[in-house]
């Protein structure tokens, strides 16, 4: 399997720095390790910055740890512009990421989100949980 741009949901993203030995890290450090691009919007990184630096987070993960995790995100990412077209999700807060990975030309969005997930995978691009994501690199 090829990779080369990717999709990945903000929750999968910040499963990966609070848990560092779990598939959502194997996906991340698998996009790194074959120098694929991890494809951001202005909306997607946003709401990671902004989720990323909750309270809640700090007794799991010291903020200074999520700061790193931020910038080795952005070494390995590019910034596409999106337009917050309607790309029929059921929630219409997901088309963002949607409309990332097409506007993006991403192969994959990577998601833990039903919403996403019970979508037909687009012609461009599918739509894989992590653990399916990791069983394709293992192909």
């Amino acid at each position: 399997m090829k990779v080369e741009r990717v999709v990945v949901d903000t929750n999968v993203l910040i499963s990966a720095v609070l848990r560092p030995q779990g598939p959502p890290r194997i996906v991340f450090n698998a996009i790194r390790s074959v120098n694929g691009v991890l494809v951001f919007s202005r909306e997607t990184y946003i709401e990671l910055h902004d989720r990323l630096f909750r309270s809640k987070f700090d007794r799991y993960v010291t903020r200074n740890i999520r700061a790193v995790w931020l910038t080795q995100l952005l070494e390995v990412s590019e910034l596409v512009s999106i337009t917050g077209a309607r790309m029929g999700c059921r929630d219409p807060d997901d088309d963002k990421l949607l409309e990332t990975a097409l506007i993006g030309d991403a192969a994959y969005l990577i998601t833990g989100d039903q919403d996403l997930l019970t979508m037909a995978s687009h012609q461009r691009f599918e739509i894989l949980t992590p653990n399916a994501f990791i069983e394709r690199l293992a192909e």
